[in-house]
């Protein structure tokens, strides 16, 4: 059977495991840690969590998180996973944080689901909270019209890139080798020796090509020294 490669996970994650998924990865919520929770799952689903489902604590953590790792952000895979997206609102959000961090040419892409007319976080009462604390700063310009003082961003909220990558094996990687497919790949086979390459692949949602490099690079790594 020939190898088909996904993008997506196969079902959404509900609340709990959301939340478990959210603390694996470095966000300051009273509970349990999902082990390793795959990372672009868990912003993708966050940000279902905060736009269409009207979770300003959920975004708030997203925002700020998005601040302080994006740079090890899987971007191709993130802009894949927000391309699959029907939601406009979902769009402009990952539009505006692609936007906040313009020097990063690799979220390029995400700044492109910006939609024509700008969309308000809040479903009501924006005008009215514009007018009174004007709008929050790290949204200005974007597609999305924001009020100041409704989307906390507080530093202590999330781990910081060492404390994360010692909790997390992935994020770790890509500190180490950059963020890739490769670099998941490569905690995902440290952790596990017995995946296959396409179990590799689609543990990881990469290529089996790059499933296939990386366990034969590990095995190199691991042979004994000759003296």
């Amino acid at each position: 059977m020939a190898f088909s490669r996904a993008v997506a996970p196969a079902t959404p994650v509900g609340p709990h495991a959301l939340t478990a998924a959210m603390v694996g990865i470095g966000m300051n919520f009273a509970a349990p840690a999902a082990e390793d929770a795959n990372i672009e799952n868990t912003l993708l689903f966050a940000s279902i969590e905060a736009m269409e489902h009207d979770d300003l604590r959920v975004l708030a953590l997203l925002v700020t998180w998005f601040g302080v790792h994006g740079a090890w952000v899987n971007a191709d895979r993130l802009t894949r996973l927000v391309a699959a997206q029907p939601s406009a609102r979902v769009g402009a959000i990952w539009a505006a944080l692609a936007g906040s961090q313009s020097s990063d040419r690799r979220l390029a892409r995400l700044a492109r689901f910006r939609t024509g007319s700008r969309i308000d976080l809040l479903r009501a009462g924006t005008d009215f909270h514009v007018k009174r604390h004007g709008e929050d700063a790290r949204f200005a310009g974007s597609g999305l019209r924001v009020p100041a003082n409704v989307v906390r961003d507080r530093p202590a909220d999330v781990l910081s890139p060492a404390e994360l990558a010692r909790r997390h094996r992935a994020y770790r990687y890509r500190v180490m080798i950059g963020p890739s497919y490769r670099a998941d790949m490569w905690a995902a086979f440290e952790h596990d020796r017995t995946l296959s390459a396409a179990a590799l692949a689609r543990k990881t949602y990469g290529s089996f090509a790059t499933a296939w490099h990386v366990r034969r690079d590990v095995a190199l790594v691991a042979s004994p020294r000759r003296r």
